[in-house]
């Protein structure tokens, strides 16, 4: 099956909430799980819109609180499909807090959902080319096989490294941190 290819506009998203109360820690502060559950809400709706299929999460790349977003903010996220394999897609989010009584505007993070598209038996589908109409949508599609290969190349160092690390080898680099470890259990590393 030869799918026609969607331009990223035609499934640009733009969420908005007003931060309430409920929404804040005891700092006063905006939860972080509140905001990627927005993240991720925004992600299935540019996902699903240019699949055409019902999305899933599989990964969240990016996910760093740059800024505080407070009570009574209003929070605009702005999704895009920046990258599609066959059956994923790479949403970028670009979360915005904005003080109406202020004026002032902050970019608090921006985020990369990595989503699958699903068929109605729960299976991975194939979905439609990504169009690139602009010089942004080429490099955030260039930006999008980076990241993949520097996540593919780290996974693979990484399980190498743990597999081959050997605990009676590395327990001395723990001195240096704040931990402690047991009396049996360091006779047990020894």
């Amino acid at each position: 099956m030869s799918l026609s290819a969607k331009p990223v506009s035609a499934s640009r998203t733009t969420l908005t909430e007003l931060m309430i109360p409920s929404y804040a820690n005891f700092g006063g502060k905006i939860h972080g799980g509140i905001l990627l559950s927005l993240m991720d809400k925004a992600a299935y709706a540019c996902a699903s819109k240019h699949a055409g299929e019902y999305c899933v999460t599989v990964s969240v790349d990016g996910v760093n609180f740059r800024q505080p977003v407070d009570v009574g903010d209003l929070v605009s996220l702005l999704a895009s499909v920046n990258y599609v394999g066959r059956t994923s897609l790479v949403v970028g989010i670009k979360v915005i807090a904005e003080n109406v009584k202020l004026g002032t505007v902050k970019h608090t993070n921006t985020s990369y959902f990595t989503m699958v598209a699903k068929d109605d038996n729960g299976k991975p589908t194939e979905v439609p080319p990504l169009l690139l109409e602009t010089t942004e949508d080429v490099r955030r599609f260039l930006e999008a096989m980076k990241r993949k290969e520097l996540r593919a190349a780290y996974g693979e160092h990484f399980d190498n490294a743990v597999t081959r690390m050997q605990l009676n080898q590395n327990v001395g680099k723990l001195q240096s941190e704040r931990c402690q470890l047991t009396d049996a259990l360091q006779q047990e590393l020894s």
